[in-house]
């Protein structure tokens, strides 16, 4: 299974995806990062498919800049293909889907959640906050909801990875 994803990671990463440059590709966040060799403390790229009319998509990026992350963003008009080749479970879909080192990000996560899965570096497929909950990254709004980021483990089980307890925790 491991194998097959990996496989698949690798196909996405050099086949065409109908995203070049020309044909809806953003333009690689940071130009230097390819070219630059990869220190031990350097985080891997996030690579973020997102669709090219989600603005929020575009704030976790921006955001994900900012705590640290090399960004490279490719605009899809449908990001299903990518979400089964990674092993996305439909149960934990949200509007965006990261290819970051051997793993998937999947949603509005946390970026201290990615950190600790690329410290941790657990036998699973990737993290996911399923859906679009307000108050996660790039889902600013003057409500903030509880939601949890869950690990997609290698098996395909779900547990629970992080809480992050919103204002209607308090009630």
């Amino acid at each position: 299974m491991k194998l097959i994803r990996t496989l698949a990671i690798l196909a996405l990463a050099v086949a065409p995806l109908g995203c070049g440059a020309q044909d809806g590709v953003a333009p690689r966040a940071t130009e230097t990062a390819a070219a630059e060799p990869a220190s031990a403390t350097q985080q891997p790229v996030l690579v973020v498919h997102k669709t090219p009319w989600c603005g929020c998509c575009t704030a976790w990026a921006e955001q994900a800049q900012a705590a640290g992350f090399d960004v490279e963003l490719h605009d899809h008009d449908d990001l299903a293909p990518i979400k089964q080749a990674l092993g996305v479970p439909m149960s934990q879909a949200s509007c965006h889907t990261v290819q970051v080192g051997n793993y998937f990000v999947e949603g509005h996560v946390p970026f201290e959640d990615v950190h600790r899965l690329l410290a941790e570096q657990p036998d699973a497929l990737g993290i996911a906050v399923p859906g679009m909950p307000l108050g996660s990254p790039g889902m600013e709004a003057d409500v903030k909801h509880s939601f949890s980021t869950n690990l997609v483990k290698a098996d395909g089980s779900i547990v629970e990875y992080a809480h992050h307890p919103g204002d209607d925790a308090q009630r």
